[in-house]
């Protein structure tokens, strides 16, 4: 598989502006409640629109033509924006997974019941993606949360067992140079900071990340669930020494020490999005 590097355009460095300004400002205000953050969606899209084979990359395109930014980056973090209303509420369950097992191991009965987890959701759209029988809002539906779903699976704290809600109940202080820090929680962290400090725009963030056997990193090509595999992967990822700080209070160094990890999820979501994206279409 060869990779190119991302060669940014007059219409990519305008994006890419647009994308400055609102990581900007969002390092004012940090959502907590999505995986990565817009962000990281949008990195992890970018880099595995690398990778499409030609005629996936045709099918992409016919699905996602009516969109407002018609690329996998442009619609990585339409899940997110969906479940705030009314009709998709109950996809919330779909972002995460809660596997309940010391050693980190799968089981869907006690960790997914009736299909409502990440792992799940998972399997189930790419299934519908792949049926071209299915009406075609449905499967560029499922298109938008295969990318989204995949990208959340490899976000450690969407994949843990503990009870505490994925670490948003697991309080910290950031010292980020101000007075008495930044209030947020460990889910937080991860989701945003921990990438938002770096003060990249996705096109530069994405342009670093790609490089030479960068598409080797991460491809799974084992068979069985491979979405189990990932859940289980960042359920381990969570047990690390260290990842939750003691005394609930970090500096930059916590967040330098395991921004590379973050960078290989993201590296390791895109591919694997790549190749779901060109078995399914």
């Amino acid at each position: 598989m060869r990779i190119r590097h991302l060669r940014p355009t007059l219409a990519s460095c305008l994006l890419a502006a647009g994308s400055a300004l609102i990581l900007v400002l969002a390092l004012a205000m940090p959502d907590t409640a999505r995986a990565w953050s817009g962000e990281g969606h949008r990195i992890v899209g970018l880099l595995a629109a690398e990778m499409l084979d030609t005629d996936t990359k045709a099918a992409v395109a016919d699905l996602l033509r009516d969109e407002p930014d018609p690329t996998l980056g442009g619609i990585a973090s339409w899940a997110d924006q969906a479940r705030r209303e009314d009709a998709y509420k109950h996809t919330a369950p779909w972002h995460y997974v809660n596997i309940r097992d010391p050693d980190c191991h799968y089981a869907p009965a006690r960790d997914c019941a009736n299909g409502n987890c990440v792992v799940a959701a998972i399997n189930t759209q790419l299934a519908v993606l792949a049926d071209r029988s299915r009406p075609r809002r449905v499967r560029i539906e499922a298109l938008k949360y295969v990318v989204h779903f995949i990208g959340d699976v490899h976000q450690p704290l969407h994949a843990s067992g503990r009870d505490d809600r994925g670490a948003n109940d697991y309080q910290i202080n950031y010292r980020d140079g101000s007075k008495d820090g930044e209030g947020t929680n460990l889910h937080g962290i991860w989701d945003y900071w921990i990438l938002a400090s770096h003060q990249k725009d996705a096109l530069r963030y994405a342009g670093e990340l790609s490089g030479e056997g960068f598409a080797r990193n991460g491809r799974d090509r084992l068979p069985g669930n491979r979405a189990a595999r990932w859940a289980e992967e960042s359920c381990r990822i969570v047990e690390q020494p260290g990842l939750y700080p003691k005394g609930h209070v970090i500096d930059g160094d916590y967040l330098d020490l395991w921004r590379p990890l973050a960078q290989q999820r993201l590296r390791e979501a895109a591919v694997r999005l790549a190749e779901a994206l060109n078995k399914a279409l």
